[in-house]
Protein backbone atom coordinates (compact mmCIF):
# COMPACT_ATOMS: atom_id res chain seq x y z
CA UNK A 1 0.00 0.00 0.00
CA UNK A 2 2.71 2.77 0.88
CA UNK A 3 4.00 1.88 -2.60
CA UNK A 4 0.97 2.77 -4.19
CA UNK A 5 0.73 6.07 -1.80
CA UNK A 6 4.30 7.12 -3.40
CA UNK A 7 3.41 6.46 -7.09
CA UNK A 8 0.28 8.54 -6.59
CA UNK A 9 2.47 11.57 -5.24
CA UNK A 10 4.82 11.28 -8.32
CA UNK A 11 4.76 13.91 -11.11
CA UNK A 12 4.16 12.20 -14.49
CA UNK A 13 6.09 13.02 -17.54
CA UNK A 14 3.21 13.52 -20.56
CA UNK A 15 5.59 12.41 -22.93
CA UNK A 16 6.72 8.73 -21.53
CA UNK A 17 4.61 8.20 -18.58
CA UNK A 18 7.44 8.07 -16.45
CA UNK A 19 7.86 9.86 -13.23
CA UNK A 20 12.51 10.43 -13.29
CA UNK A 21 11.71 14.13 -13.24
CA UNK A 22 14.18 16.78 -11.72
CA UNK A 23 13.78 20.68 -11.59
CA UNK A 24 16.61 22.17 -12.84
CA UNK A 25 17.66 25.63 -11.78
CA UNK A 26 20.37 27.24 -14.06
CA UNK A 27 21.96 31.02 -13.84
CA UNK A 28 24.65 32.40 -14.84
CA UNK A 29 27.19 35.51 -12.70
CA UNK A 30 29.22 37.83 -13.67
CA UNK A 31 32.04 38.78 -11.18
CA UNK A 32 33.83 41.61 -10.88
CA UNK A 33 37.11 42.18 -8.80
CA UNK A 34 39.19 45.48 -8.84
CA UNK A 35 42.51 45.42 -9.79
CA UNK A 36 44.96 46.44 -6.79
CA UNK A 37 48.37 46.13 -6.16
CA UNK A 38 48.10 42.89 -4.06
CA UNK A 39 45.59 40.51 -5.42
CA UNK A 40 42.35 40.93 -7.78
CA UNK A 41 39.28 42.55 -5.40
CA UNK A 42 39.84 44.64 -2.59
CA UNK A 43 38.74 41.58 -0.72
CA UNK A 44 41.67 39.87 -1.78
CA UNK A 45 45.13 39.98 -0.64
CA UNK A 46 47.38 37.69 -0.96
CA UNK A 47 45.63 35.21 -3.80
CA UNK A 48 42.43 35.32 -6.02
CA UNK A 49 40.02 33.96 -4.12
CA UNK A 50 36.77 33.21 -6.68
CA UNK A 51 34.32 33.83 -3.75
CA UNK A 52 35.85 37.04 -2.52
CA UNK A 53 34.16 39.08 -5.22
CA UNK A 54 33.75 42.76 -5.28
CA UNK A 55 30.60 42.62 -7.43
CA UNK A 56 27.98 39.73 -8.58
CA UNK A 57 25.08 40.18 -11.57
CA UNK A 58 23.28 37.36 -12.57
CA UNK A 59 22.95 37.51 -16.12
CA UNK A 60 20.66 34.96 -17.03
CA UNK A 61 18.39 32.17 -15.45
CA UNK A 62 16.20 29.42 -16.75
CA UNK A 63 14.02 27.06 -14.53
CA UNK A 64 12.71 23.28 -15.97
CA UNK A 65 11.90 20.34 -15.19
CA UNK A 66 13.24 17.79 -17.37
CA UNK A 67 12.48 14.23 -17.86
CA UNK A 68 15.50 11.85 -16.82
CA UNK A 69 13.94 8.94 -19.11
CA UNK A 70 13.22 10.69 -22.09
CA UNK A 71 15.17 13.79 -21.86
CA UNK A 72 12.28 16.05 -22.62
CA UNK A 73 12.29 19.43 -20.51
CA UNK A 74 9.56 21.72 -19.48
CA UNK A 75 10.47 25.36 -19.12
CA UNK A 76 8.89 26.35 -15.80
CA UNK A 77 9.27 29.88 -13.38
CA UNK A 78 8.84 29.49 -9.75
CA UNK A 79 9.70 32.93 -7.95
CA UNK A 80 8.84 30.76 -4.76
CA UNK A 81 8.11 27.69 -2.97
CA UNK A 82 4.66 28.11 -0.88
CA UNK A 83 2.34 25.27 0.10
CA UNK A 84 0.41 25.54 -3.19
CA UNK A 85 3.42 24.35 -5.18
CA UNK A 86 2.05 20.73 -4.43
CA UNK A 87 1.84 17.49 -6.68
CA UNK A 88 -1.37 18.74 -8.76
CA UNK A 89 0.29 22.17 -9.32
CA UNK A 90 3.55 21.00 -10.96
CA UNK A 91 1.51 17.77 -13.00
CA UNK A 92 -0.45 21.19 -14.34
CA UNK A 93 2.79 23.22 -14.87
CA UNK A 94 4.47 19.87 -17.16
CA UNK A 95 1.37 19.02 -19.02
CA UNK A 96 0.62 22.60 -19.98
CA UNK A 97 4.77 22.88 -20.87
CA UNK A 98 3.80 19.86 -22.84
CA UNK A 99 0.64 20.94 -25.04
CA UNK A 100 2.17 24.01 -25.84
CA UNK A 101 5.74 21.97 -27.18
CA UNK A 102 2.96 19.68 -28.79
CA UNK A 103 1.34 22.86 -30.51
CA UNK A 104 4.65 24.64 -31.73
CA UNK A 105 5.59 21.07 -33.22
CA UNK A 106 2.57 20.86 -35.06
CA UNK A 107 2.52 24.67 -36.60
Amino acid sequence: MKKTMQAMNRVICPSCNDDHLILKYVATYEYSYILDSDAPGLKNTNELLPHMYDKREQKDTQQYIECRTCGISYPCYFDRWTERMNKKALQDAVNSAYLAKQHLDNT
